[in-house]
């Protein structure tokens, strides 16, 4: 038997390709890895993977309760399984994972995939930002080993508490494209340019309102949303508010290898997510390198790190605001010249080689080294 592994995270597991490709690390390495979270009522089914699951089903799903529920369980899964590793995936896995590594003196690696006291969730409700920011105070300092996606987020961090982030960007494996299905085979118009917004977290101020807005002002294209979210059904009432059903289809969440089907036939892919909060500031979203790699040309919002990779590898534009006006002279000056639209996505084809999880993932396999 070799060592063991237990990676916690508070999803369903099944969407979170960071955590998948974690996961898929460390068995490579060598641990036999048991990755726990939880299960929805509306969650899919775990795919097959070379590691195993624990789904824990909570009585609460949300509020107070549910994340105390969630530590105690966690806690104790943790307590009474043998693990020669722990790996904690954000915030709110963190306090769990911290006791138990002290408890039994096991090395323990966490991982931020957010600013996460910075979430506009936390930002509405001061008290309970309170009582994160005091959590991250208290443990972060005594961290070994700490990972989060972009240095504008390792920066905060190492200025706040003066610890080494290492940086691990949100990349997926590379990919080799598989053979396309035909549009009509998925649903899909054979002969309209297909405008793709994808994203497990599609909610508000992630720009998806002005994307439809939008489609009043554009012709010959359709704007295809994928994914779940808390803005979905609001999106819904939208689309159908303003006559644009025809021009608006949503598909909910799905498997990754079904969701890369739909991407390789998207015109242009959309990252437009708003600087209402130091979160979304510096974030830098999957679906941007999930684009990239399915060789998709990118219409962004400036958001530092987003333009810096638009930018640094030409995969496309950014929008100057999130007029539904300009994103449709946008999307129009993308469409408009052939040429134009095949340089960009001759450089995503470039670009994919660097801004893979083969290359990204040397970073956790040096730390993983210190641990051996």
């Amino acid at each position: 038997m070799g060592k063991k592994a237990i990676v916690s995270v508070i999803n369903d597991l099944v969407t979170d390709q960071r955590v998948n490709r974690t996961c898929i690390t460390l068995t490579e390495y060598g641990y036999d890895v048991v990755l726990v979270g939880r299960v929805l009522k509306n969650s899919l089914p775990m795919p097959s993977r070379p590691y195993s699951s624990h789904r824990m089903r909570l009585l609460f799903i949300k509020g107070g309760p549910f994340y105390l529920e969630f530590q105690i369980r966690l806690f104790l899964y943790l307590l009474f399984h043998k693990a020669d590793l722990l790996f904690s995936n954000d915030l709110d896995t963190l306090f769990p994972n911290y006791v138990v590594s002290k408890l039994k003196r096991t090395p323990i690696i966490y991982d931020s995939h957010e600013y996460f006291t910075g979430v506009p969730e936390l930002a509405e409700t001061p008290f309970k930002r309170k009582i994160w920011k005091g959590l991250e105070q208290l443990l972060i300092p005594r961290l070994n080993f700490m990972f989060t996606v972009n240095g504008s987020i390792a920066k905060l961090y190492h200025d706040e508490f003066g610890v080494d982030v290492k940086i691990m960007r949100n990349v997926p494996t590379r990919k080799t494209l598989p053979e396309k299905a035909t549009r009509e085979s998925i649903g899909l118009p054979p002969d309209v340019n297909i405008i793709l917004l994808q994203g497990a977290g599609i909610n508000i101020n992630r720009g998806a309102e002005e994307a439809i807005e939008a489609m009043n002002y554009l012709d010959n294209c359709l704007l295809l949303i994928i994914g779940g979210g808390d803005a979905i059904e609001s999106l819904k009432k939208l689309a159908g508010q303003l006559n644009l059903t025809e021009k608006v289809k949503f598909i909910p969440k799905l498997p990754f290898e079904q969701l890369l089907q739909y991407t390789i036939h998207a015109d242009i892919g959309l990252s437009i997510d708003k600087d209402t909060n130091i979160n979304y500031r510096y974030s830098l979203p999957n679906k941007l390198f999930d684009y990239i790699q399915a060789e998709v040309p990118v219409l962004a919002s400036p958001l530092v790190e987003v333009k810096n990779i638009v930018d640094t590898y030409q995969v496309g534009v950014c929008i100057e605001s999130h007029n539904p006006v300009e994103i449709a002279s946008k999307i129009k000056y993308m469409l408009a010249d052939k040429d134009r639209w095949l340089t960009w996505k001759n450089n995503a084809v470039k670009a994919k080689e660097i801004l893979c999880w083969e290359n990204e993932k040397k970073v956790l396999i040096e730390v993983l080294e210190k641990i051996k």
